[in-house]
């Protein structure tokens, strides 16, 4: 009898064999490929999407291996591919969402709009990243909740990402009275931001006379900060401007109208 020709559950010896070998150089071949990907990609991306791709990667390449197993076994790729297409269809009218925020999760992994720590306005959600997975998104609002976005969401979104940039610009608008030197109230504020030690020097600030309005002299401040220092920034100078402005006898109006009267307004004086 040839030793070949020997059966285990139904399966030639020379077919297990085969079996064997492909499965080994399958699990080999993903094993390698994942590491050289995870080298190469090591300074280039996070280590949690690194991770996300060389499981992906490794895996396919052992149902590749898995594909190849099954006409050894008997099993014709034809009829297999039958019934997977059937299985797909239901499974893909069952879990559209899903596959639509796995697809998702891979392209923002690849794109990288945005990553762990900034801050950005996503659907009209804003805070910082905490966490990006395959299916979703997580972000820390400035109210301390925790909101879970589909990665399909993120990517069909607008996104905002107010840490891309290094520096970040805000605005005011101060209102001074008509009686007061509107270029006196400019040096003033101009001084006042040069002072700050965040607020930026390039790009410039930019304060000028935007409106006559009808109780104040409007002027608007444009300052550029740090991302990482805007919000405090941002809210320290609007009061030392305010309190500059006031030592040098320059104030914020209260808002006035002028009533005209048709005729002379007449008051009775009281009797004693």
């Amino acid at each position: 009898m040839n030793p070949w020709e020997w059966k285990f559950i139904g399966i030639e010896l020379i077919d297990l064999v085969q079996i064997t070998t492909i499965i080994i150089v399958g699990v080999l071949v993903g094993k390698i490929v994942s590491l050289y990907l995870a080298r190469y990609f090591r300074k280039r991306m996070k280590t949690d999407h690194i991770k996300i791709l060389t499981k992906t990667v490794y895996f396919t390449i052992v149902f590749i291996a898995a594909i190849m197993i099954l006409p050894i076994i008997g099993v014709k790729p034809s009829s297999l591919m039958v019934a997977g297409g059937i299985f797909a269809v239901v499974l893909g009218f069952a879990s559209q969402a899903i596959v639509g925020n796995l697809i998702s999760g891979i392209f923002l992994v690849i794109e990288r709009p945005i990553k762990v720590g900034d801050v950005v306005n996503i659907d009209a959600t804003v805070g910082t990243v905490e966490d990006i997975r395959i299916l979703s998104t997580t972000i820390r609002t400035y109210d301390g909740y925790f909101v879970r976005i589909p990665n399909l969401t993120v990517f069909s979104s607008k996104i905002i990402n107010f840490f891309i940039n290094k520096a970040r610009r805000f605005e005011y608008i101060v209102g001074i009275r008509y009686k007061d030197d509107a270029d006196k109230a400019v040096q003033v504020i101009k001084d006042t931001i040069d002072k700050h030690p965040f607020a930026l020097k390039y790009p410039e600030p930019v304060i000028f006379v935007e409106t006559l309005g009808n109780s104040s002299v409007d002027i608007t401040i444009k300052i550029w900060a740090p991302v990482t220092e805007w919000y405090d920034v941002r809210k320290d100078l609007l009061w030392k401007i305010k309190t500059e402005l006031e030592k040098n006898g320059i104030f914020v109006p209260f808002p006035q109208r002028e009533v005209w009267f048709n005729s002379e307004l007449v008051t009775a004086k009281a009797s004693d």
